[in-house]
């Protein structure tokens, strides 16, 4: 396509675009609404950043962002009784929340914010003018605004063309940019995943050169850019951004560790790129949106092979127990970026159980084996099928069937003894109470062993009747040298 055709292309785009901002504004009338308050409190008020973009692109949600001339104190007195509620959790950076008619409105007095270098917050400050606001933004399509109720739009660093050409630049320099924030780095990343733009390549070359910036920004804002890069359309793409500018090896080295060395003698499979195509194929299985677990998993599932690779006599690479020391590093990992202790043991377990369907072969395994896989995985169990699924990535077509035909049947059989046994409430015959009525003992550490030795034998043998379930218990209390209680007939048995 010549310069000239692919301008006119970008300026009809533009035009098009236009108009979704006139559609916007005529769907949630609560914009204009905002904005006539403003303007007779003699204050501007302007759409801006991500949800300009988001409108041009078609996808806005109920968040809206504005910028304002007003502080916060003028923004709260504009609102008055016309927003349902407000909050103030966001006033240290200028931001008033606001709630309309099922809208979220985050309205921003004009600020220009940077770090100074050590501390790992931004240092804020109050701007006077629209354009210097959005010059502070981090990349061009975010640097949009449109005014209401006037609906004059503003483009000054050329982000409407930047928009229509699906790429990311940044309104000054990248370096200017990144050093005023650097989490703007992994944001380029995330947009990549998001957006499926392209980042281009002096703003590749500065995230290359300023990746230990990022060691100035906290872990928690770095999780919150992380989480939505993996849940992104395409997280693969910000994933290899993420490794190709070194930003991985900042907060998630493992995932560049993934990149093992393939020595002379002994062949492998590429690591990364496997996970990366288990990753997409986990993606492609879901059905309900974005799974972060399942994809975090997915993401997480071999990074125990570098640190377990060995090669045999006979040159075949091997990484025994994997899964478990990927477990640990998984749980590491995901602690320092301070992510919620449910969302780290949720990860954890499907890293740790994510090789044990590969000892079912042709249906060798017992129902008890059977039920200690339903078991262990418990609710992770729909997630650790999808996983199991995804992380067959040979090219081998034969053999790829016959994976999946084993897993047809393991799942089959796991529904047979569902319907037969319950697997999801796999609980001992007898209770607590009972065990302490059987034996005549206190709560304490013996009942809880009792339970459990219950528990194996459940799962070994499937559900007991009553009095076999008695005569076990009795049986084993014997064994610890505790005589069962009497029944009632005089016999313990």
């Amino acid at each position: 396509m010549s310069e000239s055709s692919a301008a006119n292309q970008a300026r009809a785009l533009s035009q098009a675009q236009r108009r979704a901002l006139g559609e916007l504004v005529r769907v949630f009338p609560v914009i204009d609404e905002v904005g006539e308050r403003f303007a007779r409190a003699g204050h501007e008020l302007h759409l801006v950043g991500g949800s300009v973009r988001d409108a041009l692109l078609g996808r806005l949600g109920n968040d809206l962002d504005f910028a304002t001339s007003a502080t916060p104190d003028q923004t709260l007195k504009a609102l008055g009784s016309w927003a349902e509620t407000t909050w103030e959790t966001g006033r240290e950076f200028g931001t008033i929340g606001a709630a309309r008619r099922g809208l979220r409105l985050e309205i921003t007095t004009y600020r220009s914010e940077a770090y100074n270098g050590v501390s790992r917050n931004p240092v804020v400050q109050y701007g006077t003018t629209l354009v210097d606001d959005l010059q502070r933004r981090d990349f061009t399509v975010n640097a949009m605004a449109v005014s209401v109720p006037e609906h004059t739009f503003t483009d000054p660093y050329g982000g409407l063309d930047d928009l229509a050409a699906g790429v990311l630049r940044t309104p000054g320099t990248p370096r200017q940019s990144f050093g005023d924030d650097p989490l703007r780095m992994l944001r380029a990343a995330r947009f990549a995943a998001q957006l499926e733009f392209e980042v281009v390549p002096p703003v590749v070359t500065a995230m290359t050169e300023m990746a230990t910036d990022l060691g100035r920004i906290t872990a928690e804002r770095i999780r919150d850019e992380f989480t939505k890069l993996l849940a992104g359309h395409d997280p693969v793409a910000g994933l290899r951004l993420l490794v190709d500018t070194g930003l991985a090896d900042q907060f998630l080295p493992e995932l560049s560790g993934l990149k093992l060395e393939i020595d002379e003698h002994a062949q492998h499979k590429d690591v990364y790129e496997h996970t990366l195509i288990v990753l997409r194929n986990a993606i492609r299985q879901e059905k309900d949106g974005a799974d972060f677990i399942l994809r975090m998993a997915a993401l997480m599932h071999d990074v125990g092979k570098p640190a377990t690779k060995a090669i045999g006599p006979d040159g075949r690479v091997s990484f025994h127990h994997h899964e478990m020391v990927g477990a640990r590093l998984t749980k590491a990992r995901m602690k320092a970026l301070k992510y919620p202790k449910d969302v780290i043991t949720a990860v954890v377990e499907l890293v740790a159980l994510h090789l044990r369907f590969y000892g079912y072969g042709r249906g060798e395994w017992t129902d008890s084996a059977v039920r200690r896989y339903v078991t262990d995985a418990g609710d992770l169990l729909p997630r650790l099928h999808l996983l199991t699924r995804s992380d067959v990535t040979t090219r081998n077509r034969r053999k790829a069937a016959a994976l999946a035909t084993d897993y047809d049947a393991l799942e089959e059989r796991i529904t047979r003894l569902e319907a037969e046994e319950d697997l999801a409430r796999v609980r001992p015959d007898l209770d607590g109470n009972a065990i302490m009525e059987l034996l005549d003992i206190s709560p304490g550490p013996l009942v809880g062993k009792a339970w459990r030795h219950l528990k194996e034998l459940r799962l070994e043998h499937g559900p007991l009747e009553h009095d076999e379930a008695v005569a076990e218990l009795h049986r084993w209390a014997r064994e610890q040298g505790i005589e069962p209680k009497p029944s009632a007939s005089g016999d313990p048995d």
